[in-house]
């Protein structure tokens, strides 16, 4: 029923775009946006308006060029970037010519912008990671949610799990508490995450220390990203050198032994080049009995431009992070187990969590003639290892828990590098923006994991459940099935796009990547080798019709492929190496519209299929068969950006069915997956209330879900009240203090399994110190 409903939709659209799509002449407006020393100003909004009313809008590229296709009027071309003041000029378009104008941005002086003490909305109007071009987010056929610099600064943000909160259709899960996981739109994934587009898939927790904005692509991507990707990707965009001189830092101190301290400075070296750092250290506690992390991590960018049309970015990031491992509590008869929210299960002393991660990357663009290069490279060291005890099954007289331990570690290293070329023609009426691609890759990996042994002899213990902290010594030796492996993998990837501007009212946008991935497989404990191909196709079209400038109406196909040996690729089996790639197919259509120039409202209905998922045969419960399938229907609702010059808000609601259509390995027909609520919301606002003076206030909420694909034991849903204050103390001095669940609620957050569930925190007190000088 859904699928026909799509198909419907898209019909209607399409026939829609068939009434609109009459010709109209139309010209180029060129231009190119610059600050007071003549650089470049990538990522300004141009907003061309004919009596009030706006008929088209874009932005810059790193060169500080636009170019719109407008009809013959005279306009009024308003352009905007953060840190400048507005600038209003005069456009006027004729049928016969091409029309060019620059523009010259004057940067705010040091009053005017600490008298406004927070920035001016969350919105973020444009992306380049959506398609690979500058694009309003309004003309992407695709839901995407953004989390910005000012939201993660105003809610004291800090990791992934705090971002996806405010991000509709996804979950943040445990990930054993060594790593960051998250489900979205049903699909669970611990590799799903990059940094300024190119992949970060090692398994351990990210920090936004040196984080300009999060970016949540729903829906496959493979397009852009490549393998894997089935229910969406989230994308880290970094700080980098820029050409305004920026001095800041921030403390921060709170309950549970918070302790936190960052810097971000940045500066110019007359046009041509610039430096920033942005460092950050943490040592921290938590509600949680003997738990506790220390993280640090600095990172170095420079950005030189030696002519005007070429930037060359450079970057390395070392960052560090420990803390203990902790798996949370047990279930009993379905719930979570009624102990005190901050009960550890296991050795304190022997239980801990380590990740090394080296970043350096390079970024060079160019502009021949028409023609824009963009080369990335990326080469990613990494190194981590965690070490656990498990708590299992609850006795059913409640006196006694199961406990297992065991350790793990990872070395990886990921060489990734990606060039883009694109350009824009037109062809009569309608403009063409093309995208070619290529990317190659190798990740070495090197796992190793261990059994614990207690008294060198039993793999597993019972503990009291009221007093489940032990000394009990135990020994970490392999067992026969324990992993000790090396895999490569080989990349080799080709794409093309075109996004094509019928007609003012209709875009459409059609690309399809090929990807060749290469995967080889050494067992070391048994000396087995194995190697798997797989030759990838990943299709990708979509419709936008823009009955005005301000609303899009749009609908998408999109497929992406996960390979048989995992999201992580840590493994492969005689039985796997034969089995096909799971496909995830998604139906999405929706609308977007920019209601004001600072705020953003959107709604989507997708249905996501995952297909070729791995089941036992029921004939011969030996073998295995790709006839398991799942699938997700949802609906989403997203709004960011400012209701009045003093409000800003941001949050979503989503409604999400995510079921079993076939049965798989772990999973029987019409069960739900595993840690995805029916409902969610979240909202936030902030309200300046006089010129130094700011509060802001939010509610998350959830709904019940399963811990486990078994649906046997369920995490209750929860409403969560949060708060904080911003007060400015003198022009360059800002002072916050935010309270996370306000009402002292009682609540659990999400589960690795039936047995390992992670409370929420009670009542945490939090200050922030920020000086800019």
């Amino acid at each position: 029923m859904f699928r026909g409903k799509t198909l419907c939709v898209m019909s209607v659209l399409i026939s829609s775009a068939m009434l609109f799509s009459e010709p109209i002449p139309r010209s180029n407006a060129n231009g190119r946006v610059v600050d007071p020393s003549g650089a470049a100003i990538a990522g300004a909004h141009i907003a061309a308006s004919f009596s009030d009313r706006l008929i088209a809008a874009g932005v810059t590229n790193a060169q500080g060029e636009f170019s719109l296709r407008l009809p013959p009027a005279d306009y009024s071309l308003k352009v905007s970037a953060p840190g400048f003041a507005d600038s209003v000029v005069r456009l006027v378009v004729t049928a016969d010519s091409s029309t060019s104008v620059d523009v010259q941005l004057q940067i705010i002086n040091h009053d005017e912008l600490v008298t406004v003490t927070e920035a001016p909305t969350y919105q973020t109007l444009a992306t380049d990671s959506a398609t690979r071009t500058p694009t309003l987010i309004l003309n992407v056929p695709q839901s995407i949610s953004m989390v910005d610099r000012s939201l993660i600064q105003d809610k004291m943000m800090l990791s992934i799990a705090d971002v996806v909160q405010y991000v509709p259709g996804i979950t943040a899960i445990q990930g054993e508490n060594n790593r960051d996981q998250l489900v979205i739109r049903g699909n669970s994934s611990s590799a799903d995450f990059f940094v300024n587009g190119v992949r970060d898939d090692v398994q351990y927790y990210r920090d936004l220390y040196n984080t300009e904005r999060v970016e949540a692509l729903k829906g496959p991507n493979a397009m852009i990203f490549g393998r894997g990707g089935g229910g969406g990707v989230i994308n880290r965009v970094t700080k980098e050198a820029g050409f305004t001189d920026l001095h800041e830092i921030s403390l921060q101190g709170g309950a549970f032994g918070d302790r936190r301290f960052a810097t971000d400075l940045d500066h110019t070296f007359k046009d041509k080049a610039a430096v920033r750092l942005n460092a950050m250290y943490e040592n921290s506690d938590s509600f949680r009995d003997f738990v506790g992390l220390e993280r640090y991590g600095f990172t170095p960018t420079v950005t030189f431009s030696p002519n005007q049309t070429t930037r060359v970015a450079l970057s390395y990031e070392y960052f560090h992070d420990g803390r203990t491992a902790d798996r949370g509590i047990p279930s009993y008869r379905g719930l979570p187990a009624d102990l005190t929210i901050s009960t550890f299960f296991g050795n304190p002393s022997d239980s801990n969590v380590r990740a090394d991660v080296n970043l350096g990357s390079v970024s060079v663009e160019h502009q021949f003639g028409h023609i824009n290069f963009h080369n990335r490279t990326l080469i990613g060291d990494y190194d981590r290892g965690y070490q656990n005890f498990v708590p299992g099954a609850t006795t059913t007289d409640k006196t006694l828990v199961a406990l297992s331990a065991y350790n793990n570690a990872t070395a990886r290293r990921n060489v990734f590098n990606q060039t883009d070329l694109t350009t824009s023609i037109n062809a009569g009426p309608t403009r063409h923006t093309f995208v070619w691609g290529a990317e190659f890759g190798q990740q070495n990996s090197s796992n190793f994991r261990n059994t614990g042994y207690f008294n060198n002899t039993a793999t597993s213990i019972t503990v009291p459940y009221q007093n489940p902290v032990i000394s009990t010594p135990v020994t970490f030796r392999q067992s026969a099935t324990d992993a000790d492996n090396k895999v490569t993998t080989n990349v080799a990837a080709g794409y093309f796009q075109d996004q094509v501007e019928v007609t003012r009212f209709v875009q459409l946008i059609v690309g399809v990547r090929v990807d060749r991935f290469n995967l080889d497989f050494h067992n070391r404990r048994t000396g087995e080798s194995l190697s798997r191909i797989d030759t990838l196709l990943s299709p990708r079209a979509g419709i936008v019709l823009k009955p005005i400038a301000a609303v899009s109406v749009y609908a998408n196909y999109s497929v992406s492929y996960l390979p048989s040996s995992g999201d992580q690729f840590s493994s492969l089996t005689t039985i796997t190496q034969q089995v096909k790639p799971e496909k995830f197919s998604n139906y999405e259509t929706g609308i977007k519209w920019d209601v004001r120039r600072n705020l953003s409202l959107t709604a989507a209905a997708y249905r996501l299929d995952r297909t070729n998922t791995r089941s036992t045969d029921p004939n011969y419960p030996t073998r295995i068969i790709q006839t398991g399938s799942q699938r997700t229907n949802g609906f989403e609702l997203g709004w960011t950006g400012s209701l009045t010059n003093r409000w800003k808000v941001a949050g979503g609601y989503a409604w999400q069915d995510a079921f079993i259509r076939s049965g798989t390995v772990s999973a029987l027909s019409g069960a739900q997956v595993a840690q995805v609520p029916h409902h969610t919301f979240s909202l936030w606002n902030s309200y300046q209330i006089l010129p130094r003076l700011s509060a802001g206030a939010g509610l998350l909420n959830r709904a019940d879900m399963f811990a486990g694909v078994d649906n046997t034991v369920t995490l209750p849903g929860y409403t969560r009240a949060d708060a904080a204050v911003y007060y400015s103390i003198t022009e360059r001095i800002r002072f916050q203090a935010n309270v996370e669940n306000l009402l002292d609620k009682k609540y659990y957050m999400n589960a690795d399994n039936n047995n390992n569930i992670s409370p929420g925190s009670p009542r945490a007190f939090r200050v922030g110190l920020i000086a800019r000088f």
